[in-house]
């Protein structure tokens, strides 16, 4: 597959749009020992988990949110060593599931801002494209594509470059881009972390790529 990609507009956000819900700030105040936030005005519940989360030991409250929203994929012990990597900014962005990163990049922005800058500031990429012919645009389709225009010490072409030459299967791609939205017509965003795509690693505004696809090799028996 042939595809000719147009760079609109890539930039880096400190936060991601809809990233945690009021049911999330009442559930996490109540881990907090705030009690009735649920008669709170809705306006007032992220600073009022702030406030909560302030009087409790950056590690401490690392570990309380870590289990709130991953308590089902990390066990105990990962969840202690995660919440003080955090903290240290030495967390391995290969540590964890890969498609764990997501949830990591918004449980560290919220605690960035409740300790005004104690823990790293993270950043993710948004990157706005048109990509022709608007035919089987996947993750792993799209993901091939910038491999085009990345500079080679993206993160992706080191650690995947069998995958993007189609040699081995890219299931990874589904979790590289955490959201790939249609737009319209041949317009995309997609949504990434700084980690997998900065946005000074753009060599290209406009081009061409080649698609491989893997193939599965059948038995001969």
């Amino acid at each position: 597959m042939k595809y000719h990609v147009i760079i609109n507009s890539v930039k880096a956000v400190e936060e991601l749009k809809d990233a945690w819900s009021n049911t999330d700030f009442i559930q996490l105040l109540d881990k907090f020992g705030f009690e009735d936030a649920d008669s709170s005005k809705p306006e007032e519940l992220l600073e009022l988990l702030f406030m909560a989360i302030s009087d409790f030991e950056p590690e401490e409250a690392a570990t309380i949110i870590l289990e709130y929203k991953l308590s089902n994929y990390l066990n105990e012990n990962q969840i202690e060593q995660i919440s003080h990597e955090m903290l240290l900014d030495k967390i391995s962005e290969e540590y964890a599931d890969i498609s764990l990163h997501h949830e990591l990049f918004n449980i560290n922005q919220l605690l960035y801002k409740a300790f005004n800058g104690t823990f790293p500031n993270a950043k993710a990429t948004i990157v706005e494209f048109e990509i022709t012919p608007n035919k089987e645009v996947t993750k792993e389709h799209v993901l091939k594509a910038l491999n085009v225009t990345l500079t080679n010490n993206n993160v992706i072409k080191r650690l995947f470059s069998s995958q993007l030459a189609g040699k081995e299967n890219f299931d990874e791609a589904e979790s590289i881009i955490w959201d790939l939205t249609h737009k319209g017509e041949n317009a995309y965003v997609l949504t990434t972390s700084e980690y997998w795509i900065s946005k000074d690693e753009f060599t290209e505004a406009e081009f061409d790529a080649t698609i491989v696809e893997f193939e599965e090799e059948e038995d001969d028996d």
